[in-house]
């Protein structure tokens, strides 16, 4: 089973109403917001954040925002977090760089949501280069059971 395959069947089993998108492969998250119809903000990009030796989190991030690493270290109550490089973020997820989504990862890992996703449609990543899907936020973020914080900054 592929990794879109996986993702999609994930998001299909968790009950939410979504639209599959392929656009194909993009040069940025504006060129992906283009296709979509999307503004950048509406774009999400999940990211891998390692809390400790072999505890790890998604992250979800506005493609018009950046983590703050220090909001995002108060609100999780740690002094360290990193980035794991890609091989690591491929064994903890099983999606590529470019590809990671919560839904049908290898492992259940938390989520926690930017706050600024909220009350709108936006897409996540579906499991494969250029495939999203197009979701409500605020069920998106029921679904995922995920925390709501102040953890970004503009671009």
């Amino acid at each position: 089973m592929t990794g879109e395959d996986r993702a999609i069947s994930a998001i299909a089993r968790s009950g939410i109403a979504y639209e599959v998108i392929r656009n194909g492969r993009v040069g940025s998250l504006a060129e992906a917001a283009a296709l979509r119809g999307m503004e950048l903000g509406q774009v999400l990009k999940t990211l891998v954040v390692r809390r400790a030796e072999n505890d790890f989190l998604f992250v979800l991030v506005p493609g018009d925002r950046e983590i703050s690493w220090p909001k995002l270290r108060l609100h999780l109550g740690v002094s360290r977090l990193s980035m794991p490089d890609a091989a690591t973020a491929r064994d903890v997820t099983g999606y590529e760089r470019g590809t990671i989504t919560p839904f049908g990862a290898t492992r259940p890992w938390p989520v926690v949501a930017d706050a600024t996703i909220t009350r709108r449609t936006v897409s996540i990543g579906a499991g494969g280069h250029g495939v999203a899907v197009v979701v409500g936020a605020d069920a998106l973020v029921v679904v995922l059971a995920a925390e709501v914080a102040d953890i970004t900054d503009p671009a």
